[in-house]
């Protein structure tokens, strides 16, 4: 799998998302900051992929809500250098990033994109946060690995009616109320294999509103596809009345 175009190797060298150490070969992290990456544990919910041993593989979460989507599933823990890498992307303009973490998104999930069928599907950002960021995140991430996997891309699919405050902060029942409503739906996905796509799961507020929405709209199948996942409020603030 080439990273890489050679007209990009000449004008972007590349360099670690991390630390901008440049890279004898393209990839995303340099030595020393790929060891400080965090594989998504083998122990995780099997609905949401929330890291932590849980009764019946169940998060607390999912055992009393449920999902809305059939899968859910990303290649690290948003911890370390991944977290730190998706902050950069994110929050201080390094939309150049999108590149080799859309890759390393692609080449860690592979195996798990063969049995999540469908186009896929952004989560999308609301035209005023994408003006103050000037590029939707989650939208580059799909475009790379769609370029490189050959899957179908759908930027209409799904858009960001409302736009809401960020979650970083909130508690769990007000980050479900911050995004009620916030999406809509086309109806080109009505009977649709869908995989919604974003750059990091945490309590799953958001996705869970954004495949309400899909299924309100008759989509078929969902799969949620992240480069991280974050331990939930719940995990990281008590553990799980329902973990043994």
């Amino acid at each position: 799998m080439r990273w890489f175009d050679p007209l990009l190797d000449v004008l972007l060298p590349p360099a670690c998302a991390v630390c901008d150490e440049v890279l004898p070969a393209p990839g995303a992290f340099c030595e020393r900051c790929a060891h400080e990456v965090l594989e998504l544990p083998s122990v995780h919910c099997r609905i949401c992929a929330e890291p932590g041993r849980f009764v019946r593989d169940t998060c607390e979460r999912c055992a009393i809500e449920g999902a809305p989507w059939n899968r859910a599933w990303a290649p690290f823990e948003h911890d370390g250098a991944i977290a730190r890498a998706v902050h950069r992307y994110k929050y201080e303009d390094r939309s150049d990033l999108s590149r080799p973490l859309g890759m390393l998104l692609l080449e860690r999930s592979r195996h798990v994109l063969d049995q999540m069928p469908g186009v896929i599907v952004p989560l999308p950002l609301h035209d005023a946060r994408f003006r103050s960021r000037k590029f939707d995140q989650a939208a580059q991430l799909a475009r790379v690995l769609c370029t490189y996997s050959g899957r179908t891309l759908e930027l209409d699919w799904l858009m960001r009616i409302k736009d809401t405050r960020r979650q970083v902060g909130l508690s769990e029942d007000a980050r479900a109320a911050n995004v009620r409503g916030a999406f809509r739906a086309s109806r080109h996905v009505a009977n649709q294999h869908l995989v919604l796509l974003d750059d990091v799961l945490t309590s799953g507020a958001t996705a869970r509103e954004a495949c309400r929405v899909l299924r309100a709209a008759g989509a078929k199948r969902i799969s949620v596809l992240t480069l991280a996942r974050a331990r939930s409020l719940l995990a990281s603030g008590r553990p799980s009345p329902l973990a043994p």
